[in-house]
């Protein structure tokens, strides 16, 4: 129990940063544009370089942990972040950090990749549910913590320091991980270079593309079609391939399959109304940027609560079960969301963040235990990859969505249409959930 616990700890540090630096350097990114000279639209590429690296490398770093073992990509994964992070603190021109963030990125990835794999590795079969569930926590803690975390940085110190405080932590997370991770076993696969280079533009243009769609122009269109036409010929190619990027094995498995389906269903509905949600609450309501972040905080913050319990009780019920309660409890949070009074008081919006983010703890763990153990334990890292590509997707697919919304009603006026299509889309994949029973 001693080792596993500080194998645990080693990898939620991991976890815990790869997800805390999204949330900091959005809060930072007006500081560094006027401390690095740059403009409001290219600082954004602070942020967004530092994610699409996560998306393009997902699936590929996926493929790799199998050849090298997971232990070794975490390794190496949380010592490239650490590295990045010193040549983030350390740019001098808002280029060198923009390169250093995508460094950064791919670092970060290999802790999503690979964090649900070593949860199973250390973790008996009849605490597994428990174990998937520390690892949403971390992430759940990490973005409730992590703009108040950048807030008392940037009041005590420059900027660069929302990277250096990754250092000790980091090292920790690489040492902890060389000394009592186990070894992890390989798979003699060959690595897809094509399915990667296609999985990475495809990736690439569909995101640019969702950003786009809000303003007015043909790129954003163009570049999204662009996409769904790589994604055909992505898919065509893995057919073909006898190790495919994208596991087709694994999908194959209705249950898997079913699963996979209800996370894009869940993200899509979360990611409508975390971008939704600010702009009605900013514009409709007149309220400010520092009422707005707490109003919304009590969602990510009751997942730390609902993250346990749903991670013990996965362990003894069906995630057809559980998974389906926890969607319908976020598509109720958000119809009530939709059907907030004109004047609300802030406990009427509270109550129901916290009923949506419930809802969206008690699905998550469950869930994703499904993904994680449906499959032979040897593929557990394609599953894993798998699990955060539907995250990536139904984030993406949100976004376009409220993209869509805004462009078509105006932003005042969207904000409860689109928060009725986040509770159908909640409910739908209730639906798509409690079929696994029957599986």
């Amino acid at each position: 129990m001693p080792r596993r616990l500080w194998a645990v700890l080693a990898i939620l540090v991991g976890a815990f940063l790869g997800s805390l630096d999204v949330a900091i350097a959005n809060i930072a990114l007006p500081t560094i544009a006027a401390d690095l000279r740059a403009s409001p639209s290219a600082v954004v590429w602070v942020v967004n370089a530092y994610q699409l690296a996560i998306a393009v490398s997902l699936l590929p770093l996926a493929a790799l942990g199998e050849r090298i073992g997971q232990k070794r990509l975490y390794i190496g994964g949380m010592a490239l972040f650490t590295l990045a992070s010193l040549l983030c603190a350390a740019a001098p021109t808002l280029g060198w950090l923009v390169a250093a963030r995508v460094l950064q990125g791919l670092g970060g990835a290999s802790s999503s990749v690979v964090g649900g794999v070593l949860m199973r590795t250390i973790f008996p079969q009849r605490l597994i549910g428990r174990g998937i569930s520390l690892f949403g926590l971390s992430v759940a803690i990490s973005a409730a913590l992590g703009p108040s975390v950048a807030a008392a940085i940037l009041t005590t110190a420059d900027w660069p320091w929302l990277f250096l405080v990754n250092l000790p932590f980091g090292l920790f997370a690489i040492v902890g991980a060389a000394l009592v991770l186990p070894p992890s076993a390989t798979l003699r696969r060959r690595f897809d270079q094509v399915g990667a280079l296609l999985n990475a533009v495809m990736l690439t243009l569909l995101i640019l593309g969702v950003d786009a769609l809000g303003e007015h122009g043909w790129q954003g269109p163009a570049a999204v079609a662009v996409a769904l036409g790589l994604g055909v010929v992505l898919l065509r190619h893995q057919r073909r391939h006898p190790s495919p990027l994208v596991p087709l094995d694994l999908l194959r498995l209705p249950v898997f399959a079913l699963s996979i389906g209800t996370s894009i269903c869940s993200y899509t509905a979360q990611a409508i109304a975390y971008i939704a949600m600010p702009f009605f609450l900013q514009h409709g309501l007149g309220y400010d940027a520092v009422r707005t972040g707490l109003l919304v905080t009590p969602w990510p913050l009751v997942i730390v609560v609902a993250a346990p319990l749903s991670g013990w009780l996965s362990d003894r019920y069906p995630a057809g079960i559980l998974s389906s309660i926890g969607l319908a409890c976020l598509a109720a949070g958000l119809l009530s969301l939709a059907l907030l009074p004109a004047a609300p008081a802030d406990w009427d919006i509270v109550w129901r963040m916290m009923l949506c983010g419930i809802g969206f703890g008690f699905f998550q763990t469950p869930n994703n235990r499904a993904v994680l153990t449906t499959g032979p334990v040897a593929r557990t890292g394609a599953a894993n990859g798998m699990m955060a590509q539907a995250r990536l997707i139904g984030s993406t697919l949100g976004a376009a969505i409220v993209a869509g919304g805004f462009a078509l009603l105006g932003g005042d006026a969207a904000t409860v249409p689109l928060l009725l299509v986040a509770a159908g889309v909640a409910a739908f994949g209730a639906v798509v959930s409690v079929t696994r029973l029957a599986q």
